[in-house]
């Protein structure tokens, strides 16, 4: 799944354009990389941990040459999965969601910013025609 596939799943659910999907998955992400930039660590309930951690320096072989190489230190994120997302990951197959499952609930309705109107979904998308990115 891309980047892509996300915005035009949660787009069709919820009932905005695919742009104004987009830049709300870009500024989710945007988040994650600065919190993990300042703070080194993000926790996303029932999703997983991200956290930045030190890789020691370190010598190494070039597997071409067999020449050794010095690796300087570095740093590198890391993830670990939440206990929901390892329980759903390890469920078999035939008991999945299949993939076009919906994100939100049926009768979830979005909220119109300029009047606070709760319109369906159809109805959001009516003023902009979808585009995909």
């Amino acid at each position: 799944m891309t980047k892509k596939d996300i915005v035009r799943t949660i787009s069709e659910e919820i009932g905005l354009t695919q742009q104004q999907t987009k830049d709300v998955v870009q500024r989710t992400f945007d988040a994650i990389i600065e919190a993990l930039a300042s703070e080194r660590r993000i926790e996303l309930r029932n999703f997983g941990v991200f956290e930045v951690k030190q890789r020691a320096a370190r010598t190494a072989r070039n597997p071409r040459t067999g020449v050794q190489v010095e690796v300087p230190e570095k740093f590198v994120v890391t993830f670990k999965p939440g206990k929901e997302m390892e329980a759903r990951v390890n469920e078999p197959v035939d008991t999945k969601k299949p993939a076009s499952s919906p994100l939100f609930p049926p009768d979830w309705v979005p909220k119109s910013k300029s009047d606070g109107a709760v319109r369906p979904p159809s109805e959001n998308n009516r003023a902009e025609p979808k585009r995909d990115f």
